[in-house]
């Protein structure tokens, strides 16, 4: 899926997939969004801050949100070395209303949030759907969850170094 909505100011940020160029003086910022935002967006949050290098900035939210990160998402982040402290679930109306920061695109990580009409985002920013199974929907012994938690991250790092190699002009082909 193509994201809506046109990064022309951020074209040149990444050429094509070589070496970084220098980077505009803001971060792209990006909101990942989830339903619950326990486990899939938080992931994809800490990845694109993390690979982002300074030149991301992402922030993670949901349309209803649990009020707590999935404590298997915490474990997995721990075990990649990602720092945990402060992450929390929040709902997207955070990001909707006056004070709000700027968004520059929108990643939905499931189905669900892909689906549902989501608020006026200011600045209208391009949209970008990146679907992973919901680990939190793992049955099984702590172990065989734990397990389901981990391939998740694999698949969202995957995408998210994708997605950064490509740049914002390239989204759509993360």
């Amino acid at each position: 899926m193509r994201p809506s909505g046109v990064l022309q100011d951020r074209a040149p940020f990444l050429d094509r997939g070589r070496e970084a160029m220098t980077p505009p003086s803001d971060p792209l910022t990006v909101l990942v969004l989830c339903t619950g935002n326990s486990a899939r967006s938080v992931m994809a949050e800490v990845l694109i801050n993390a690979l982002g290098a300074g030149r991301w900035r992402a922030f993670s939210a949901g349309s209803h949100p649990t009020g707590r990160v999935h404590p298997l998402t915490l474990a997995v982040l721990a075990e990649h070395g990602h720092e945990t402290g402060g992450l929390r679930s929040k709902s997207w109306d955070e990001f909707a209303g006056p004070g709000a920061p700027s968004v520059d695109l929108v990643i939905t990580v499931c189905d669900n949030a892909a689906a549902e009409v989501c608020p006026v985002w200011p600045g209208h920013p391009a949209k970008l759907h990146l679907g992973f199974p919901d680990p939190a929907a793992a049955q099984g012994t702590e172990a065989e969850r734990l397990a389901r938690f981990r391939a998740v991250y694999g698949q969202i790092e995957a995408r998210v170094r994708r997605l950064i190699l490509l740049g914002p002009e390239r989204a759509g082909e993360a």
